[in-house]
């Protein structure tokens, strides 16, 4: 079961301490939520407030922990609830100076070390990539044309053609080449309708190839999609697989 905590202002302002300034203040965090929540009355509306309040802020920090752990970091969230308690009770064991210098070497550290994540990650893209479109080219059928974009007719339609101006309305889902699906307008029941010069340059050029009632299987290099660009369901430099079908043309 997930829940949803927004990020107090409280935890916007720890959330700096451990390196997640842009995250504190543009997203809320998506983090597990306990198993079983015990029934608590609180004798007043200010002491269920605080509750909540410290509840956000160790949900947040929770989950801030452990993503720094997936990228080599191991903060120990028993010294962050001491620092916790310490400063409430001014106590601290640093100094605002040393803390400061602390976060700062922190802050790098984080990266550093994402930013060699995320090059290793592009690299075993860019490999998957080129064994996948290897072996698809061995299939009977496919056609690969100048810019390196491959495509398999499934199903030939009789209909127009679109220009690269043109507006169409299409089914598509789209996948990695682990078979992994990203996206799907399948799965909305919703065909997806934009301009053809506004999407990818792969879709661009793929598109124009088919007929109205038509059904592609395109595979499209990282240089014809999002290219060195990283995001949460794909990854950088990955080679994406569509399965597209053209349902209409808008002049």
């Amino acid at each position: 079961m997930k829940s949803v905590f927004k990020v107090s202002l409280l935890a916007a302002t720890v959330a700096l301490a451990v390196g997640c300034q842009e995250d504190a203040k543009e997203e809320t965090a998506k983090v597990e939520a306990p198993v079983a929540v015990e029934t608590v009355t609180f004798a007043t509306e200010d002491d269920k407030a605080a509750y909540a309040i410290g509840a956000s802020l160790a949900q947040y920090l929770k989950a801030n922990l452990e993503q720094q752990k997936e990228i080599g970091l191991a903060l120990s969230s028993d010294l962050v609830l001491q620092g916790v308690q310490d400063a409430f009770s001014d106590k601290s064991k640093l100094s605002d100076e040393e803390a400061q210098a602390t976060l700062q070497a922190l802050d790098q550290r984080v990266a550093e070390l994402a930013q060699k994540q995320a090059q290793e990650s592009a690299a075993v893209a860019v490999k998957a990539g080129e064994e996948f479109r290897a072996q698809f080219a061995k299939t009977e059928g496919v056609t690969t044309t100048d810019s390196g974009l491959m495509y398999l007719v499934e199903t030939m339609g009789e209909g127009d053609k679109p220009a690269a101006e043109d507006t169409v309305v299409v089914h598509y889902k789209g996948t990695l080449t682990d078979g992994k699906q990203f996206d799907s307008s399948y799965d909305r029941n919703q065909p997806a309708t934009f301009p053809l010069n506004r999407v990818i340059p792969g879709w661009t050029e793929g598109v124009q190839l088919m007929p109205v009632g038509s059904k592609f299987k395109f595979v499209i290099p990282s240089e014809l999609a999002y290219g060195a660009q990283d995001t949460p369901t794909i990854p950088a430099n990955s080679t994406l697989v569509f399965d597209v079908e053209l349902l209409e043309i808008k002049k």
